[in-house]
């Protein structure tokens, strides 16, 4: 019986392709735009996130449920005001935007590893993360104004301002 457990696992591990990356295998493709409304038992945002290139995670945790109902809709307002404002600056740029209901987010490696970053603890239950794959994190818990988010995304990726005359169009001359 045991010779016959380990011909099974060595069969299932040889089948294994061995240069699958980390991404390939768990990659979360869901991202801001394509979600649609749903009800709070939808799972799919509980999943934990596996980001792989620069990410703004939008988060709201179950420990939002302390708050009272007129505070967590007032800020879950703010998040999505804001969150749509800055939405097209990380689209222009190839920043991917999330959102998850999960306390846990990995970033993806190069060397097929995973670092978890873990959300619970934070001094608000919602709000956003700054992430860049090979560089610390930055973690915006709480609600922010449009222009502290947008300063805090062009620190954190090292955007050009958004007031940079320059930044917008090529000047041509005849």
């Amino acid at each position: 019986m045991r010779a016959a457990t380990f011909i099974a696992i060595t069969l299932l591990i040889s089948c294994r392709p061995h240069n699958a990356a980390v991404t390939d295998r768990t990659s979360d493709t869901l991202g801001f735009a394509e979600m649609t409304p749903r009800d709070s038992a939808d799972t799919s945002l509980s999943k934990a996130r596996v980001i792989t290139g620069p990410t703004v995670v939008v988060f709201w945790l179950s420990g939002a449920d302390t708050l009272s109902a007129d505070d967590q809709a007032e800020a879950l307002d703010e998040l999505n005001y804001t969150t749509e404002g800055i939405a097209p600056t990380l689209q222009r740029h190839n920043i991917t935007l999330v959102p998850t209901n999960s306390d846990t987010i990995y970033v993806a490696l190069p060397n097929r590893q995973r670092r978890m970053i873990l959300l619970t603890g934070v001094d608000y239950p919602f709000g956003y993360v700054l992430v860049e794959p090979g560089t610390a994190e930055r973690i915006l818990a709480g609600v922010y104004s449009d222009d502290e988010l947008r300063d805090e995304v062009e620190a954190y990726f090292d955007l050009p301002p958004a007031s940079d005359s320059t930044a917008k169009y090529p000047r041509i001359s005849t």
